[in-house]
């Protein structure tokens, strides 16, 4: 019978343990930072095609830090299952002047941000499919902000302005 409780007891505090790991993970991936793979042609030359990983973190949107040069991640307002990653170029208020994708002329537009939205788009402009496209992006939307690339190696450091 001693047996079992010994047992029984280091099963208790083994859950125990495992569960207050997994919380922490939980909080640390949710609100302090977490590793993103950036993939994809949109933010050429930042980012490589095939992929970085970047460290995303979670501090910055939540208290209104986000400024115009940054890479955050952002919901897509297309698809709310999928994150990008962009860079913001303007601020509620701020006027942004930009080609339209859509127009065949190569025209250009001129808007004013409106209040609680950025406007982000992708550094390789020609494969991006980012603001200029669906315009203003709310800011409730951005998840967190590039700020680390850990892979690859000949990369790694801090995200560039």
């Amino acid at each position: 019978m001693r047996q079992w409780r010994r047992v029984a007891n280091e099963a208790m505090q083994f859950s125990v343990s495992t569960a207050k790991f997994i919380a922490l993970l939980h909080v640390t991936d949710s609100y302090l930072f977490s590793p993103i793979l950036a993939h994809g042609s949109s933010m050429l030359p930042t980012f490589n095609f095939s992929g970085d990983v970047v460290l995303a973190e979670r501090l910055s949107h939540r208290f209104g830090r986000v400024v115009p040069g940054d890479v955050v991640m952002v919901r897509a307002p297309d698809d709310p299952n999928m994150m990008v990653g962009k860079r913001v170029l303007g601020m509620e208020g701020d006027k942004v002047t930009f080609v339209d994708p859509a127009s065949i002329r190569q025209y250009r537009k001129t808007t004013v941000v409106p209040k609680g939205h950025v406007w982000i788009q992708g550094d390789n402009t020609k494969e991006s499919f980012d603001s200029r496209s669906y315009g203003p992006v709310p800011y409730g939307l951005i998840q967190g902000r590039a700020f680390f690339r850990v892979w690859p190696p000949n990369g790694f450091g801090f995200v560039d302005d």
